[in-house]
């Protein structure tokens, strides 16, 4: 995983009004470092204003994420942890306040990233580490 997420992909204490806000400063961890361009958050917030909720994938997480494109530059994964929770319209997962987000090039790729961010988010151990964090070190050590 330490492949796909550098230290400057992670953060706490991040505000969010709504769920396109938290999706957006997810991306922005990305979008900061080169892996992806502006384009990809808008299409990150489209697929959910298309698709529905889907990314919200367990209790108080979501995995943002788009198709692959050419706004993608490399895979990548980031995580947002927020100061306060959101609502992304999930009835069994709501609110949310673990964000990440991943940019795949390729499908191969894509599917490769959903397998090992799922590793981290099945130990539910691991996931109160990430959200009792106190900063950005201590979280990217944990993931």
């Amino acid at each position: 995983m330490t492949n796909w997420i550098r230290r400057e992909h992670v953060a706490i204490s991040v505000k969010a009004n709504n769920w396109q806000e938290a999706i957006q400063a997810s991306g922005n961890l990305l979008l900061h470092t080169g892996a992806i361009t502006e384009d990809y958050i808008f299409q990150m917030i489209q697929s959910v204003k298309e698709n529905g909720p889907y990314i919200v994938i367990g209790p108080g997480i979501a995995m943002a994420h788009a198709r692959p494109s050419e706004a993608v530059r490399e895979d990548a994964i980031s995580l947002a942890v927020l100061e306060r929770s959101v609502s992304f319209g999930s009835e069994e997962n709501d609110p949310v306040d673990l964000v990440f987000s991943f940019s795949a090039k390729g499908s191969d790729s894509h599917i490769k990233l959903i397998e090992q961010l799922s590793h981290v988010l099945l130990d539910d151990d691991k996931v109160t580490q990430l959200r009792q964090a106190e900063s950005e070190e201590e979280l990217y050590k944990i993931i």
